[in-house]
Formats: C-alpha cells, structure tokens, sequence
C-alpha cells in the first residue's frame, strides 16, 4: 500500500480549529513498524505495565478491523508486543497496534501485514503477572483515547478522532 486512502495533514488541516477534544493529535515519538505503513481502525485499548498478558489476549481475539492501543506507560525496559503477537494480530485481523512502550523483533514485526507504532525497540521480554485492564480510557503520552474513537496512522503521524473522518 504505497498510498493511503487518507491523510493525517488533510484531517489535520480540517480540524485544527476544533477545541472541543474531538479530535487529537499524537506527539511525534512513535516509530513504525510492520509492513503497513499506513492504517486505520477503530480503537480497543490495553493498560498495562511491564506485562503484555492483555496484549496477547486482545491480539488472539478477532481484531474486525480495529486499531489495538498500548498504554505500555512509556517503558522503555520491556517489549510489549514482539514477532508472535504481531503475527496473531495480522491473521486475527487487527489494522493496527499502537504502543506506548516498546516492540521486539524488528526483522518479523515488519514482515507482518499490520501496521505497528511504538517508542523504540528492546530485546527484553515482559514478564506475566496477569494484571492490566483492557478497553478502559487510556493517556497516550498524554493524549486521551478511549475505545471507539478512530485512529488514524501514515507517515505524516498519528490522529485519534472520536467520530470516523473516512
């Protein structure tokens, strides 16, 4: 997919006077893996630190589409989502994960048909203490998204809206 069917500056440029929290914009910390470089979905989330149980679980459920968001905490010590959980999001049908943590595995992660955005790369692993919460409202660096907004993703950077702008 060289050319997206949208544009994050397009929407940005559509929405810039909106003041209402409707429409959010991601800071530019996120880099990309997988080999979609571009996506877009509705939102379910997972909070979690240092342990990716959650993670594995909503990867291994059917994704329909949606985009998987990460409050990973910004870790940067563990990696949340590596090579096999990319995997299973791209053949359960995830469009995407975001991750505000880390990801391992580069050379599988960008084999893989889904989209993937995260801080930056550690070998480390996670440990598994089944805790974390899932499609609860999360802070991505900051930025609030709740399941059921829409993500947006290209190589432009990252907008969450709380209606479909496709």
């Amino acid at each position: 997919m060289s050319h997206s069917p949208f544009s994050t500056c397009d929407f940005c440029d559509q929405h810039k006077a909106d003041t209402s929290g409707q429409f959010r914009v991601l800071p530019p910390v996120f880099a990309s893996y997988g080999a979609r470089p571009a996506f877009a979905g509705p939102v379910s989330t997972v909070k979690c630190f240092e342990d990716n149980t959650l993670v594995k679980a909503a990867v291994d459920s059917p994704g329909q589409g949606r985009v998987l968001v990460v409050d990973g905490g910004g870790s940067l010590r563990r990696a949340l989502v590596g090579g096999n959980l990319a995997a299973a999001a791209a053949r359960n049908g995830w469009a995407g994960i975001v991750v505000d943590g880390c990801v391992r595995d580069v050379a599988e992660l960008n084999a893989t048909g889904v989209g993937i955005r995260a801080l930056g790369l550690m070998p480390l692993p996670t440990e598994k203490r089944n805790e974390g919460q899932r499609d609860v409202v999360v802070q991505i660096q900051g930025v609030r998204v709740q399941p059921g907004d829409w993500l947006y993703a290209d190589a432009d950077g990252i907008v969450i809206s709380a209606t479909s702008l496709a």
